[in-house]
């Protein structure tokens, strides 16, 4: 029996300094480990007891451990997680399958056939945010592996009718909308992580699915596991989002990343007595 385990990354299993929430005191925080490294500086983290449960999720056989995640093939190959590497990992929200750290070209054939037939062209939804951005809270605009489009803002600036109003536009050109963070995404509504993670299962024979993720663009990924959780924090618990499958965490920041890892190595595990 194989269990295949498809996790976003940010602000669900690793975590930069702004998003850790170490609300408690001092001395009672967590050990953490840094697992990116950019531009000289550490940047992500998990704690210590995440690692741990991570390299014994990685080191069981009948578990496939998927990375999955918006960021660009880039920005993936800094992180540095503990435990077996992953011969597959999902990046550009499904836009890109790597496997052994190549991206597969049959894969990436059928996005591209499916965004032509399916939605407005990567350039007018660039232009549009371009233009309909305010210079004074717009800090990058950035185009990801020519498949979506990303602004950076000071998030507090951001009315929030501007957000909705581009995603109504979006919605329009089948295009969606994600706030995450300091980042407005702009992503092709048939760009999923759940038809990546379907044709990993595929291809490893998975015979069960979970899932972790905290934003809107984990949502389809979330319903198309057998199991799923979403941490405390984040854009599916701030609309209070959830699903017969899905549990919702009460634990926020770094804190929900270990506890996450602890129901995948759980529910990994019954599924392997279950099978033997």
């Amino acid at each position: 029996m194989t269990v295949l385990v498809a996790s976003d990354l940010d602000r669900t299993l690793i975590y930069s300094t702004a998003a850790l929430a170490l609300t408690m005191p001092d001395a009672a925080a967590p050990r953490l480990l840094c697992v990116e490294v950019h531009e000289s500086r550490p940047l992500s983290y998990m704690t210590e007891a995440a690692a741990a449960l991570l390299a014994e999720l990685t080191a069981d056989p009948g578990v496939v451990f998927v990375p999955t995640t918006t960021r660009t093939r880039k920005q993936y190959q800094r992180i540095r997680f503990p435990g077996r590497p992953a011969r597959y990992a999902i990046c550009a929200n499904g836009g890109q399958l790597l496997v052994d750290g190549v991206p597969d070209r049959d894969w990436r054939r059928q996005v591209a056939a499916r965004l032509a037939e399916e939605c407005a062209p990567l350039e007018e939804v660039h232009g549009h945010l371009l233009a309909a951005a305010d210079p004074a809270w717009l800090r990058k605009a950035r185009v990801a592996e020519d498949l979506f489009a990303y602004l950076v803002v000071e998030r507090e600036q951001v009315p929030d009718e501007w957000i909705k109003s581009l995603a109504d536009w979006a919605e329009a050109r089948g295009w969606t909308v994600s706030l995450q963070g300091r980042k407005v995404y702009a992503v092709p509504r048939p760009l999923t992580k759940s038809a990546a993670m379907r044709e990993v299962a595929r291809r490893t024979g998975a015979t069960s699915t979970l899932a972790a993720g905290d934003s809107l663009l984990d949502a389809d990924l979330l319903l198309a596991a057998d199991a799923a959780w979403r941490p405390g924090h984040g854009e599916l618990a701030d609309c209070g989002w959830t699903a017969p499958t899905v549990t919702a965490l009460a634990q926020r920041g770094v804190a929900a990343g270990e506890e996450i890892l602890r129901a995948f190595t759980r529910k990994a595990g019954g599924a392997a007595t279950l099978a033997s």
